[in-house]
């Protein structure tokens, strides 16, 4: 059990833990005693500010020690520790959580693990065919013979009456295949980058289920995606939810053009139009004369 008192002979012994500290790191990185810690019976270590300008916050261990009985001092260990406002680095990650989408390049391969939760077996079974099965117990001596035959990269091959050759003869020739769990992680996966929450499916004017730009795809996921074809949308190329829409929609109305003013017309025709004042006396009016008309008033 740790004794909770520093052992006195090694509690006192600072300038043999000051010397041995120096001795092992340098006296230009060893600075001022910080305290004595008990670490056990007749185990103390002192503890010394380091002077390093790259272990801001760190200090020098020097652990002491002496036999049961004994006056002579021994040292245990020098060791660099972190303080409690020291630099540190970071937790260490394993890889396969560090790892985010795009971090892949050309080259570059990525082991999936076997109890992956993303992916369930393609097919079930042991490798073996099963009662039902298109080999017939007639031509079970020919399959032993032509197995028997093959040697080299031809022995990779599935027997022909194994699960795996059925299955690839009928397109399910993948192991593993999405799970349930892998389908629905996509699924959010699209749907936060290309989904109808998007600020740019918000503004859009329609959605994509009804854009002529919209390719739809194979499978489950049909009932909820498509992969966009416009080139000017920002979704071009990638799977889109069939809420999503922008501004790119095929059926998007179509801006007014500006109005043409009508062209300027001249009237060249340089005729005076009579105007009729009193059209009760449109008959004596055209009769008399003006010089009549200043002798009469």
């Amino acid at each position: 059990m740790r004794s909770r008192t520093p052992d006195r002979l090694c509690a006192e012994a600072v300038d043999v833990a000051l010397a041995l500290t120096e001795e092992a790191a340098g006296p230009q990185s060893v600075g001022e005693h910080l305290g004595v810690v008990a670490e056990g019976d007749r185990v103390v270590t002192h503890y010394f500010a380091c002077k390093e300008p790259a272990y801001r916050g760190w200090r020098w261990a020097t652990t002491l020690t002496r036999a049961s009985r004994a006056k002579n001092i021994t040292i245990d260990e020098t060791v660099l520790l972190p303080g409690d406002d020291s630099i540190l680095a970071p937790e260490w990650v394993p890889w396969s959580e560090r790892l985010r989408p795009g971090d892949m390049g050309p080259g570059d391969l990525l082991p999936t693990e076997s109890d992956d939760l993303r992916l369930e077996p393609g097919w079930s079974g042991e490798d073996a065919p099963l009662p039902n099965s298109v080999v017939s117990e007639e031509l079970a001596d020919v399959v032993e013979a032509e197995d028997a035959e093959l040697s080299g990269p031809a022995a990779a091959l599935p027997a022909i009456g194994s699960i795996g050759a059925i299955a690839g003869e009928i397109g399910m020739g993948r192991r593993r295949v999405l799970s349930r769990y892998g389908l629905h992680a996509a699924a959010d996966r699209w749907e936060e980058e290309f989904g109808p929450k998007t600020p740019m499916a918000q503004a859009a004017p329609a959605n994509c289920l009804s854009c002529g730009f919209f390719v739809p795809i194979a499978g489950s996921l049909r009932q909820a995606f498509g992969i966009c074809a416009n080139e000017f949308s920002p979704a071009d190329g990638r799977v889109v939810s069939l809420g999503y829409g922008c501004g790119g929609h095929s059926e998007a109305a179509v801006m007014p053009k500006p109005p043409v003013p009508a062209p300027m017309t001249l009237d060249e025709i340089n005729e005076v139009d009579p105007l009729v004042l009193h059209p009760d006396r449109q008959g004596s009016v055209e009769e008399s004369t003006p010089a009549e008309e200043l002798g009469h008033s």
